[in-house]
């Protein structure tokens, strides 16, 4: 297993306050936090009262004498003397250390993907970063660090240039404002240049005097660079409007070089024929290479084309598949559209068909001859909801005298409606409103009998009654239904907790009559 790397050395321990939130690459958690400055811990020391601080911040807080702990104070927890911070009075809290170098953590500059832990981002990538935003210590302006070395020699407004001669250093301000006066200088440094050159080409002459023959090779290397030199100091001076002293020089130097180079020996010149022909080799050498890369490119050209086209192709094909793609979206769309036209309409039929087979049901139910016959099974359940409250009432299918005579329901308590809650089973007869009863005499003035059938046929409950026609229950319905009238003393539910005839297989039968007589 590798080593561990080691901490910074402890010269830069508590120097700093904690690290960014930022650079955490997963969730915050409140306990990595520094309870002052709330940055992630660095260096993080616990105090008496159990808060953690980074030691930057813990020292900071304690340097101007002992203070009260703000997160006890914020927590209400203060207690004297634990909450007072003072110094030494907090303790290295290795263990949260270690726990906080090992989260993940990214640079927090942007554009650097840098990624590590916070230990590794402290020890390695702090201050280092190439994407750090810095501050020119010279103009104040914000750069990444990347960018400080072009920033001082090309775009930094106090950065300093130098003198091409002296190298005596001058603001670049300053060069705008007193442009005359650094010209000056500069003429007077090339004049001075100048005469150090001329000193320098008489201690070459006094040199060559003393030069043996086999020298003389050397020599003419050194004459070709003094006459290079001169023409570069000519060329300033012409640049700079040197006036008579710098004239005096120039001639000065062109008269020394002549007087002290015409007699040199054909030896020189053989040793120039020599160095000609060796530069004549090179550059035959260099065409034959500038030849091969000619070919090279050429080469590359051609495959370059090739990829072109295919690019092209591929860029055709891209586009087609994307019109193609677009198209098909279109269709789906359109489609999406249509399905969800027919849920609607599967959803209407369904509606339908539950309202047509709830009408079937009740046309398989009624009766036309003013009798009828409800059986009501799971008759247990029922009574059970009504006991609780969940259906204390129910309605029978409808029925009628005739098929174009009065449409009537009836409507049962299993546990009893008002004088009879609790005690009886109370039973009502409902006039409902019908398709002919513009045809009909109202009020209603029908005799009705009521009955819970004897499933031994021995003792059938019977009540009878004839309506009351002032009440408003036998009027011509104006709604679905009028308001149900007969018996709300019916039956005794004591009669149904024992043993009878009138309960069979959890089923019970209620008969109604209509009186026909005059209909």
């Amino acid at each position: 297993m590798a080593a561990q790397e080691p901490s910074p050395p402890s010269s830069l321990e508590g120097n700093k306050p904690g690290f960014p939130k930022k650079i955490l690459a997963n969730n915050l958690e409140d306990k990595h936090l520094c309870n002052s400055c709330l940055k992630i811990l660095r260096r993080p020391l616990q105090a008496q009262c159990g808060h953690r601080f980074c030691s930057f911040c813990f020292n900071k807080i304690v340097s101007s004498g002992p203070e009260k702990c703000s997160a006890c104070i914020k927590e209400e927890l203060f207690e004297e003397p634990t909450s007072i911070l003072k110094l030494g009075g907090a303790f290295p809290d290795n263990a949260a250390r270690r726990e906080v170098e090992a989260l993940a953590a990214i640079c927090p500059n942007e554009g650097c993907t840098w990624s590590g832990t916070i230990k590794d981002f402290e020890t390695c990538h702090e201050g280092h970063c190439d994407f750090a935003i810095i501050l020119c210590p010279s103009c104040k302006e914000l750069m990444r660090a990347n960018e400080q070395e072009h920033h001082d020699e090309r775009e930094c407004p106090e950065r300093t240039l130098n003198c091409k001669y002296c190298k005596e250093p001058f603001l670049l301000k300053n060069i705008k404002v007193e442009k005359e006066k650094i010209h000056d200088h500069e003429r007077q440094c090339s004049y001075e240049h100048l005469n150090l050159l001329l000193h320098f080409i008489m201690g070459i002459k006094v040199s060559l005097e003393s030069l043996q023959p086999q020298s003389l090779e050397v020599a003419g290397h050194k004459l070709q660079e003094l006459h290079q030199s001169l023409r570069d100091l000519e060329l300033k001076m012409s640049q700079l409007g040197g006036g008579g002293a710098a004239a005096s020089v120039q001639g000065a130097c062109a008269q020394t070089l002549t007087t002290s180079f015409t007699p040199l020996p054909s030896a020189v010149g053989a040793a120039l024929e020599l160095q000609l022909q060796s530069e004549k080799t090179k550059v035959v050498e260099l065409s034959r290479r500038c030849q091969e890369l000619e070919l090279k490119v050429n080469t590359f050209e051609n495959i370059i084309c090739v990829l072109n086209r295919e690019m092209e192709r591929s860029c055709t094909t891209m586009e087609a598949y994307n019109r193609q793609h677009r198209l098909d979206q279109d269709k789906i769309e359109i489609l999406n559209n249509k399905v969800r036209q027919l849920e609607r309409t599967v959803s209407l039929r369904d509606l339908s068909i539950v309202e047509m087979e709830g009408k079937m049901r009740e046309m398989s139910a009624a009766t036309y001859d003013g009798i009828f016959v409800w059986k009501i099974s799971d008759f247990a359940k029922k009574r059970q909801d009504a006991l609780a409250g969940r259906a204390p009432a129910m309605f029978s299918p409808a029925f009628y005298t005739s098929k174009y005579g009065y449409k009537m329901c009836l409507r049962i308590y299993l546990n009893g409606d008002g004088t009879g809650r609790g005690t009886h089973l109370s039973l009502f007869f409902v006039v409902m409103r019908g398709h002919s009863d513009a045809l009909l005499k109202w009020p209603f003035n029908q005799k009705v009998t009521l009955m819970l059938l004897d499933q031994n046929n021995r003792e059938h409950i019977i009540d009878a009654f004839r309506p009351d026609i002032s009440s408003s229950s036998f009027q011509r319905p104006v709604s679905d239904m009028n308001i149900a009238s007969g018996c709300p003393l019916f039956c005794p539910l004591s009669k149904l907790d024992s043993k009878n005839s009138y309960i069979r297989d959890d089923t019970i039968f209620i008969k109604a009559i209509v009186d026909l007589t005059g209909l």
